[in-house]
């Protein structure tokens, strides 16, 4: 086959470079410390619709084991759940701003404060999604022969060609020591070929993750449709062993095919599972990551989020929070550590954010420690990004008061005390937080899932009893 060339001496000192300071955070990184306010007082990020963090977090806890701390990352644990922010009237983005006084298991400072900055994007309309242009590359080596891997994904694909539109096309690569074309961009009314061709995947022996990719994306241009949703799937456990192993040999790659139109999904599968190599593909190919481990949740996001995953409301998004120094002495933002972007950096579209579908929410939470006395404006958040259409770029704007922080714990609103008892058990996994608080935060969990009656906040309750078991 014919390789696109990938440009490996440009990339290996920035590739090492971006590995460095991409590699997820503990107790004792720099970029977590409380932050006084400087000459700008500014936090700035890139935003991460990522959930993987969290869902393989989910599976190794139920399996009865605790997760590597360095595969921990709380933003990804507090934006696997449900949000109430109001959405736009039109493709933009809202912006709101809100808080609570911190319970005392967590920080009992009088002056204790967290804030929660949320964005919502408008839902896509049943029958509005364009077309979509989807190439497949499905690790098919050795390792995915364990149960849940393989199989889970066949499953998926089968209920995928089903649900997809007449007007939608599927290609499917195969990889594992080479890649294999099992089926260039073909049209879903040729449902029988497609799902032939899924039965068609069988487990074979290495894995040359780089090969599969780099094909599928040739297979994804030769088929490009303009005005289309374009985009390469990449379904693996993430455990390449041949070829380029890591993310930096790659990402020059990826990152040139998504700023030419052709997004990448990465989802990932299996107990074992190389997380931080797909998780960072995604944020380099204008996607995101997610990890299944049951084929109801694979059914899930190949059919009712379907809409959410292919399409992009937002590109480029970024966030700046710029805090009132007068009335903050110190903050520090939970998670986003390898999302960080220079302050400076925030209105030069050139500079790579995260990507927002339709109904997305994120969340970012921040601990702050007012000054005495504080009173009037805590920070103003301000949000760009680039319209899918045109590249043209929007802002949009929100401030955020002393008031709005000042509720008690009790009776702030669910949705946010949800993703403060998400974010502190993830700091409590990865080292950054008590294990002390695993009791009140599963006392909180149960009185939350209660108060929401969502499925999912229940199991946050389980999973954190299951924690405390292991020890």
């Amino acid at each position: 086959m014919t390789r696109t060339p990938i440009i490996r001496a440009l990339v290996a000192g920035a590739a090492l470079a971006l590995l460095a300071g991409c590699s997820g955070g503990g107790a004792g990184d720099e970029s977590a410390s409380d932050t006084p306010p400087g000459d700008d007082g500014q936090s700035t990020f890139a935003v991460d619709i990522d959930t993987a963090s969290y869902d393989y977090t989910a599976r190794q806890l139920e399996g009865g084991r605790l997760p590597d701390p360095a595969e921990v990352r709380p933003e990804e644990f507090v934006n696997a759940f449900h949000q109430d922010y109001p959405e736009p009237a039109g493709d933009g983005i809202t912006v709101s701003g809100d808080g609570t006084r911190p319970p005392a298991w967590y920080d009992s400072s009088p002056n204790a404060r967290i804030m929660r900055v949320g964005l919502k994007t408008k839902a896509e309309a049943e029958g509005e999604r364009p077309p979509a242009a989807l190439t497949f590359v499905v690790d098919v080596s050795g390792s995915m022969r364990d149960p849940g891997k393989l199989d889970l994904v066949q499953d998926a694909l089968h209920h995928l060609v089903d649900e997809l539109r007449e007007s939608d096309s599927v290609a499917l690569v195969a990889y594992s020591e080479s890649a294999e074309v099992l089926r260039e961009m073909t049209p879903v009314k040729d449902r029988e070929v497609l799902h032939e061709a899924v039965d068609a995947l069988s487990t074979d022996s290495a894995t040359d993750l780089e090969e599969g990719l780099v094909t599928g994306y040739e297979v994804a241009r030769r088929a490009f449709v303009a005005g289309a949703v374009n985009r390469v799937i990449l379904l693996s456990d993430g455990l390449a062993n041949t070829g380029s192993t890591t993310a930096g040999a790659i990402l020059e790659q990826v990152a040139t095919e998504a700023s030419d139109g052709i997004a990448l999904l990465c989802v990932g599968v299996g107990t074992e599972y190389g997380d931080a190599l797909m998780e960072q593909l995604a944020d380099n190919g204008d996607g995101f990551a997610v990890y299944v481990s049951k084929e109801e949740q694979a059914r899930e996001l190949f059919v009712t989020r379907l809409a959410a995953t292919l399409t992009v409301r937002a590109r480029d998004v970024k966030v700046q929070v710029t805090f009132d120094e007068e009335n903050v002495e110190s903050y520090r933002l939970i998670g986003f550590e390898n999302r960080a972007v220079a302050d400076q950096d925030f209105r030069d579209d050139s500079v790579d954010g995260g990507e927002m579908g339709p109904g997305h929410a994120v969340t970012a939470l921040y601990e702050l420690v007012l000054r005495e006395g504080a009173s009037g404006s805590v920070a103003a958040v301000s949000v760009r990004w680039l319209s899918p259409a045109d590249r043209g770029s929007e802002e949009v704007a929100a401030t955020v008061g002393v008031a709005d922080l000042d509720r008690d714990w009790a009776s702030a609103a669910p949705r946010l005390r949800v993703s403060l008892v998400a974010g502190a058990f993830a700091k409590v996994l990865r080292g950054d937080g008590g294990r002390a608080w695993l009791p009140s935060l599963e006392e909180d969990a149960g009185a939350l899932f209660a108060a929401t009656e969502d499925a999912q906040v229940k199991r946050l309750g389980e999973l954190i009893a299951k924690a405390r078991k292991l020890g």
